[in-house]
C-alpha cells in the first residue's frame, strides 16, 4: 500500500469502522514518522480501531528525496 492508496481511501469516506490516528510529534525531530529503507523514505504510523485494536501502518511514500518524503508525510498524516 502506498501513500496514494490511503489518500483515495480518505477521499472515498471513512475506512470502514471508527478510528483514530495516534501520532506524537516531535518538533525537534522534522523526521518523525519517516524511515528510509535502502534509499526509499517511508512514514510509519498506528491506528486505534473502535474494537480496540490498534494496527501499524507503514506505507511507502515512493520517493528518494527527503523533502518531497517530509511533505507527502505531512499530506498523509493530514488527510487520516
Amino acid at each position: 500500500m502506498s501513500y496514494e492508496d490511503i489518500l483515495q481511501q480518505s477521499a472515498g469516506g471513512s475506512r470502514g469502522t471508527a478510528a483514530s490516528l495516534a501520532v506524537r510529534v516531535d518538533d525537534a525531530n522534522p523526521n518523525h514518522h519517516l524511515w528510509n529503507n535502502r534509499g526509499t523514505w517511508w512514514c510509519h504510523f498506528t491506528v486505534h480501531q473502535s474494537d480496540y485494536t490498534a494496527e501499524r501502518v507503514r506505507v511507502s511514500l515512493k520517493t528518494r528525496d527527503l523533502n518531497l518524503a517530509r511533505r507527502r508525510r505531512d499530506e498523509l498524516l493530514a488527510a487520516l
